[in-house]
């Protein structure tokens, strides 16, 4: 009799869908800055839905440029709209999908607090400082944006060193190799021995937001975690973690 049931079972095995017997998963590319997010969502997801997310973590310029290589991408989560834009125009990710998932703050952190009406121009005229390179991270083209506006660009860029994505910045003045780094608010909270010195005005460079979207090859479950990051488990996932909510 047992073997008879063995042998049922076998057969009912051979007869579901390739689907059904592995687990589901999808990847998502997301900006360096959104670690800690993506460690909490991705897990959270897991738990609701069953579906694993396999997360690779890159300036959004880079991850684009994978993409478009042909990297196998679910979901790509940019640091701004320039590079989810770039995407769109070569047809890489479904627009129909495209939402702003999060927003965030410019600021400049450092090892030793500095008094509160402490300005850039004096946090920024000695030392090093680390940022973002702001021919392509999002990070740097924000900072660039903001000093340029401030007028402070042109004083402060030999000073700057530039790095790779906004994390990367942020370990060099963890390591105490810059006095100071420009990196988002999230960043900070991240890195929790290191103090905000000064908060950006927001009005001194483009909004800081975080589209989303499902890639054009992505498979159907990336619309559910999109729908998950939009949703309120999602929303106090970002919260939690130092970031803005979507600009209305």
């Amino acid at each position: 009799m047992s073997r008879i049931l063995v042998g049922l079972f076998l057969v009912l095995v051979a007869l579901l869908p390739e689907k059904a017997l592995a687990q589901e998963r999808i990847t998502v590319f997301a900006a360096a800055s959104l670690k800690e997010v993506m460690d909490r969502a991705s897990a959270a997801f897991k738990e609701e839905s069953g579906t694993e997310v396999v997360v690779s973590l890159a300036s959004s310029s880079v991850l684009a440029r994978q993409i478009e290589a042909g990297a196998p991408a679910d979901i790509f989560i940019s640091a701004d709209q320039q590079w989810m834009d770039w995407a769109a125009q070569r047809n890489l990710i479904r627009n129909e999908s495209r939402r702003v998932v999060a927003g965030n703050e410019l600021v400049i952190v450092g090892a030793e607090p500095a008094p509160a009406d402490t300005g850039p121009d004096i946090i920024l005229s000695t030392g090093r400082f680390a940022m973002g390179d702001p021919t392509h991270v999002p990070a740097g083209i924000y900072a660039k944006a903001a000093l340029t506006n401030l007028g402070l660009w042109d004083k402060v860029r030999e000073r700057a060193v530039f790095g790779e994505n906004v994390r990367v910045a942020l370990e060099l003045a963890e390591r105490a190799e810059v006095r100071a780094a420009i990196v988002y608010g999230s960043d900070q909270l991240a890195a929790k021995e290191l103090a905000r010195i000064y908060t950006f005005p927001a009005e001194s460079h483009p909004p800081i937001i975080y589209p989303a979207a499902a890639t054009a090859k992505a498979k159907p479950e990336a619309d559910a975690f999109l729908d998950f990051l939009a949703g309120e488990s999602g929303r106090k996932i970002f919260r939690d973690l130092g970031f803005a909510p979507p600009a209305s």
